[in-house]
């Protein structure tokens, strides 16, 4: 089993690394950090560097958490997507970060943790950035 961790490189994102971390060491699980970009996209801005990814994955290292980080790209739906992964590896627990979203902003646009969070057949810890619920 593992935990997952949608990663994007944003404040919410880190807050989710963060509870991810702490969850994996408080369940001796491995840590899956997944960070996607939409197939054919020439820029997504939720797409980390890989220097970001690799001092994600160390900082679980430092904290005697074994780490993996993938990138699948999706085609259509992210949180189907996701949600997949977490089913491929056996997920025990998904973390996410949430943000502060408009209600039109939610309505237009929609909203991936929204999705996740509905549609999940696993628990789902949704943190948010600076809400100290996480070390």
């Amino acid at each position: 089993m593992s935990i997952v961790v949608g990663f994007v490189p944003t404040p919410a994102g880190e807050a989710a690394l963060a509870a991810g971390i702490a969850e994996a060491q408080l369940r001796k699980q491995e840590l899956v950090i997944v960070n996607s970009a939409r197939q054919g996209a020439l820029v997504d801005k939720s797409v980390a560097p890989e220097d970001v990814l690799a001092q994600a994955a160390e900082r679980a290292s430092e904290a005697g958490v074994r780490a993996r980080v993938i990138q699948p790209p999706y085609q259509h739906d992210l949180a189907d997507e996701f949600l997949d992964i977490a089913r491929e590896v056996d997920a025990s627990l998904i973390v996410i970060g949430l943000r502060h979203r408009t209600q039109v902003g939610k309505f237009i646009l929609g909203s991936h943790a929204q999705q996740i969070l509905m549609q999940a057949d696993r628990p789902v810890l949704a943190v948010k950035a600076g809400g100290g619920n996480c070390p």
